[in-house]
């Protein structure tokens, strides 16, 4: 039995402002999640093209749920897949030349591994919110719609953040 006409995925104009509406959320929430390496756009396509693949099993209400968790699970694949392949291989950096001193580029670079370390020691929920509302620009409100969480919850998350991050940036 299909399903009615207005509760069709698979109708054009609803995947369509399905796509619109939350393909940029998506794309942010795995590049928060797991950073950029594991090249979240790709993963956010893949996730689309599964809901259309899927798009006669799946309603219009479910659809947001089934690309988070989807893509979410593409990139869980990916990092675990990334584990393998370094494991096999050796990555060797490239050299940069630049104009500026390099002990200018050494404060600078023990500066952003510092920072990268104290957002990597925020608790998951910790940092999505966070880096949603800082980078993002995204208010409280928006974020809690996005995880579906209260609002109150993702001040504590954000608050807790702050915090967290002056009290390692002063040990620092």
């Amino acid at each position: 039995m299909s399903k009615p006409l207005h509760d069709n995925i698979c109708a054009e104009h609803i995947f369509s402002s399905i796509f619109k509406k939350h393909s940029k959320d998506l794309h942010n929430f795995l590049y928060y999640k797991f950073g950029d390496l594991l090249n979240p756009k790709d993963k956010t396509q893949e996730a689309f093209v599964k809901l259309w693949e899927n798009c006669s099993k799946i309603s219009p209400d479910k659809a947001k749920s089934f690309l988070f968790t989807t893509a979410n699970n593409l990139m869980l694949n990916e990092a675990a897949h990334q584990k393998v392949v370094l494991k096999h291989q050796q990555i060797a950096k490239p050299k940069l030349s630049t104009n500026e001193s390099p002990e200018f580029l050494m404060q600078e670079q023990e500066y952003n591994d510092k920072l990268q370390k104290a957002l990597a020691n925020l608790t998951e929920p910790q940092r999505v919110a966070f880096l949603m509302n800082r980078v993002e620009g995204k208010r409280f409100k928006e974020i809690a719609e996005i995880l579906d969480i209260s609002t109150k919850a993702v001040e504590k998350r954000i608050y807790g953040a702050l915090t967290k991050l002056r009290k390692e940036i002063k040990e620092l």
